[in-house]
């Protein structure tokens, strides 16, 4: 596999394991997703892994390009709301999962997914969720 870049800086991490990052909010403590780029007003912070499936759908056309920037053969996927305990509600595309198994409460967990290939040939990644992995 060629070079693989990240979608957007600051959005998540890949080790020890996927996570988002979120900002919190430094007077209110408020936190909000994506974390604000250069407003000192918010602290960097890593989100939880894992969350609840709040609520969801099936995306069974291909969104006007742009802003879609997924692969040109259109698959349809499952979108929708994980809540992270004790700090936001994210909507994101969920994958390795099967549409009639998705439920409202389910675990669920943040995996990082190729999303396409760009002009020179890097694959770009982004996050989404999949449920919690039984191991």
């Amino acid at each position: 596999m060629g070079k693989v870049i990240d979608i957007a800086d600051g959005l998540f991490v890949a080790e020890p394991h996927p996570a988002l990052i979120g900002g919190r909010h430094r007077t209110s403590g408020q936190m909000v997703f994506p974390c604000p780029a250069g407003n000192d007003d918010y602290a960097p912070t890593v989100l939880p892994r894992r969350g609840t499936l709040w609520s969801w759908t099936v995306q069974r056309f291909r969104p006007k390009t742009p802003p879609y920037a997924g692969p040109a053969d259109f698959t349809p996927f499952a979108v929708g709301y994980v809540e992270l305990p004790d700090a936001v509600i994210v909507e994101a595309p969920f994958t390795g999962v099967d549409f009639d198994e998705l439920k409202i409460g389910m675990a669920m967990e943040t995996v990082l997914i190729p999303l396409n290939v760009d002009g020179e040939g890097r694959t770009v990644r982004t996050f989404a969720f999949a449920p919690v992995s039984r191991d």
